[in-house]
């Protein structure tokens, strides 16, 4: 069987994206949703705080409570408040770091 000589055709990726385009983001959860988290941080894979937030509840799909206190939670990514923005507008950067919030006692 005789071989193609000359230069490789490049082959473009599925879907326009290669896994390792997708930015790896930590994720740093603090006293109620370190709880309900069970770790105190974790690495993710994602673009979007949204897509960081899906990711973490997909591996935790029996913990409601997770799910509960995410909802109830301010977010910061590289220490900027997420604030009103939509969690779908939160673009991430590789090496990004999002800390969960969760409401805390007192004043």
């Amino acid at each position: 069987m005789d071989l193609p000589k000359g230069p490789r055709q490049h082959r473009p990726e599925p879907m326009g994206a290669r896994i390792s385009d997708v930015p790896m983001v930590t994720v740093r959860y603090f006293a109620a949703a370190k709880h309900a988290a069970g770790v105190a941080e974790e690495t993710l894979d994602a673009t979007t705080l949204a897509e960081a937030l899906a990711e973490a509840v997909a591996r935790r799909p029996a913990a409601a409570e997770f799910r509960a206190v995410l909802a109830r939670s301010s977010f910061l990514v590289d220490g900027e408040q997420a604030g009103g923005r939509a969690a779908e507008a939160v673009a991430l950067a590789e090496g990004a770091v999002i800390e969960v919030l969760p409401p805390f006692a007192g004043g």
